[in-house]
């Protein structure tokens, strides 16, 4: 499910641990949502992946509590 990007905006995906930072408006899939796709706004409190990459996408932990994986960086 890919959101078509408008004029002057570019989607990161967030397979890259390096490219996420705690602080940042990012797009992620819940657990629960995994098979619909549906994705939840927020921004990153902590990164729960250790490794540099993950193809899933970085799991994180939102301000709000909420944890998934990085679909879009915004």
């Amino acid at each position: 499910m890919k959101r078509k990007e408008s004029k002057g905006e570019r989607i990161m995906g967030g397979q890259n641990r390096n490219s996420i930072k705690p602080g940042m408006r990012v797009a992620i899939v819940l657990k629960k949502d995994q098979r619909s796709g549906k994705l939840t706004e927020g921004v990153v409190a902590d990164l729960l992946t250790r490794s540099d990459y993950h193809p899933h996408g970085i799991k994180v932990r939102l301000t709000d509590g909420q944890v998934g994986r990085v679909k879009e960086i915004r």
